[in-house]
């Protein structure tokens, strides 16, 4: 449902901008070309600046059009917003709550997370982006999300965290590998063995090669990806081992598919987990309502996590 409280003008600049052409663009939206070039050239000669490259190949937005396009983006979440805040008045579990969250995290928290909601409140719509923990967080700066789950999120007055859980470091492996009845490993141990190793986009690498880069020096060439999904694959097939949290490898964890040993050490690298939202801006009562769920879940598979039976 629209309240149509977006201007017509910033709805056509954006739709050719997605669509590339005024024709396609009008065929998408069904208004005539000629009221979306009129508005567009309106506009285009109050400010004296282009909008568009006009191109034969077609039109892309000049710098001055990327921030109109903006402006319809924040204007429609505002808009979004508000429906949801007054649906929320009148009683209604009703809404749109953006979501980005880790790659990791796709196969366990998420999903436990979605059929919650569906369950609790089935008129909600959630979005789910994929992002690593600075592009999360870039994402919750900018505005384009409501709520980030994500993994050793820096510290900024911008955001706030709504909750927060010590990860310690793991070497997840697969139940038959050398390493797996051992009570606990150092990291010597581990580079021992084929690793594969998540790359740089992602804050663990980073401190792993800060505090310990000898591992990445020595030892047999280790795979390095950056997605989470492949590392636990490589790790289910038996020849690799990984260094990551217990939350990174929750559903191989708790069916089986993998073991958590405990890596030794004082200067190895704790990792956290963190729900944050926004600081600046006003969360939706909806948004509210689901971080709150979100919360339970993650709690509630931690507690799962730790508590399973040892070997």
């Amino acid at each position: 449902m629209s309240l149509y409280l977006v201007p017509k003008s910033l709805l056509y600049i954006e739709a050719v901008a997605e669509h590339g052409a005024i024709q396609s663009a009008a065929r998408a939206i069904r208004i005539s070309a000629s009221a979306i070039d009129r508005q567009i050239k309106l506009i285009e000669d109050r400010l004296g600046t282009q909008l568009f490259d006009r191109q034969t190949t077609g039109m892309t937005l000049t710098s001055a059009g990327e921030m109109f396009v903006l402006l319809a983006r924040r204007w429609q979440e505002d808009e979004t917003r508000l429906l949801s805040d007054i649906r929320q008045m009148q009683g209604v579990d009703f809404g749109h709550v953006r979501l980005v969250a880790m790659d990791s995290l796709v196969n366990g928290l998420v999903p436990r997370f979605l059929k919650a909601v569906a369950r609790e409140y089935p008129r909600v719509r959630v979005d789910v982006e994929i992002a690593t923990p600075d592009g999360a967080a870039e994402l919750l700066d900018s505005g384009q999300c409501d709520l980030a789950l994500c993994f050793n999120l820096r510290p900024s007055r911008d955001i706030h965290v709504l909750w927060s859980a010590a990860l310690p470091l793991y070497c997840v492996l697969a139940p038959g590998h050398p390493l797996a009845q051992q009570p606990s490993v150092t990291l010597a141990q581990v580079r021992a063995y084929p690793i594969a190793v998540q790359s740089r986009a992602l804050a663990i690498r980073r401190m792993l090669e800060a505090r310990h880069s000898w591992m990445f020096e020595d030892g047999p060439p280790p795979v390095v990806t950056n997605s989470l999904q492949l590392l636990k694959q490589l790790v289910i097939g038996g020849a690799h081992v990984a260094l990551t949290s217990e939350m990174d490898a929750a559903p191989e964890l708790l069916s089986g598919q993998m073991r958590a040993i405990p890596v030794a050490g004082s200067n190895t690298a704790a990792q956290t987990i963190s729900l944050a939202i926004n600081a600046r801006h006003s969360l939706p009562r909806i948004a509210s309502v689901l971080s709150e769920v979100l919360i339970q879940e993650a709690e509630a598979l931690l507690h799962s996590l730790r508590s399973r039976p040892a070997g």
